[in-house]
């Protein structure tokens, strides 16, 4: 009733007729006629009665009442029905992306980086790219890099007991949008490239999105221990913002900031193969 009363006649195309209206709003008469439903029908809507609902209906109440993405979805559960999958509001876009590189940029000294639903890099820092090796000339897809990426793999300590709970993940995702040609393109190019990856794909494995711990050989400094962390972002549902925690092992912090300084990127301009 609430967002009824919002919408005036002239927003949703009705003429107001001139006369003074003692309903704020459209009327359930008009929200039912927009929506291609019984008036009856939307009363008991309104009311919360036991109806049956649909989703295309639900969707013609949403577009009617002009409903944001997170109103609509708030529509189906309070219909008792799954929600459906998050949308980025398109006023969102821009200003959450100048938002997030100022959040990885103020994890420097650490390193962090945001990917897309697809896991395609979209943002970095410095240390994402001094210490994880993400840079201009590979796929920058970070799933497809973790097989292919000859230099990331020199590195990755840890790659082989994570190997698995990538790829788990990663069809997790998957499962959310089956018939995504996206995810179905990232497959067929990961199978192609790496046969590690065919095999632990056969397995089906199937893991959320949480915590890893990583173990990185750094060419200048040596051993390094992260915590890396998976964050979904509802305002954004199509990226994620994996943020690498040092760990109280091999002297990470002290290292990460050594390699953030002016000395440390002399340092690191010339690092031994690998």
């Amino acid at each position: 009733m609430s967002r009824r009363a919002r919408v005036s006649p002239a927003e949703a195309g009705l003429p107001d007729g001139g006369a003074r209206r003692r309903t704020p709003g459209l009327r359930r008469e008009e929200v039912a006629v927009l929506a291609g439903v019984g008036a009856s029908w939307y009363q008991w809507l309104e009311q919360g009665r036991d109806i049956s609902v649909s989703p295309q209906v639900l969707d013609s109440v949403a577009r009617v009442l002009r409903l944001n993405n997170a109103e609509r979805r708030h529509l189906y559960v309070l219909a008792g029905m799954n929600p459906p999958v998050p949308e980025v509001e398109p006023d969102k876009q821009r200003d959450m992306c100048e938002g997030l590189r100022r959040l990885i940029d103020a994890w420097m000294p650490y390193p962090a980086h945001i990917m897309d639903s697809y896991y395609n890099c979209v943002l970095y820092n410095d240390a994402a790219a001094s210490v994880l090796g993400m840079r201009p000339g590979i796929t920058q897809n970070c799933i497809i890099d973790f097989f292919t990426d000859p230099m990331y793999r020199s590195r990755a300590l840890s790659w082989e007991r994570n190997a698995r709970t990538v790829v788990a993940q990663f069809r997790a995702a998957c499962l959310a949008s089956p018939d995504d040609e996206g995810f179905q393109e990232v497959v067929a190019e990961l199978k192609a490239a790496s046969a590690e990856f065919a095999e632990l794909w056969e397995r089906r494995d199937i893991e959320e999105a949480g915590q890893i711990r990583k173990e990185m050989d750094h060419p200048v400094v040596g051993l390094l221990c992260f915590e890396s962390s998976v964050m979904k972002l509802p305002a954004r549902p199509d990226l994620a913002v994996v943020l690498h925690t040092p760990l109280n092992e091999a002297d990470t912090a002290a290292k990460l900031e050594w390699l953030a300084s002016p000395e440390g990127r002399r340092g690191a301009m010339y690092p031994v193969a690998g």
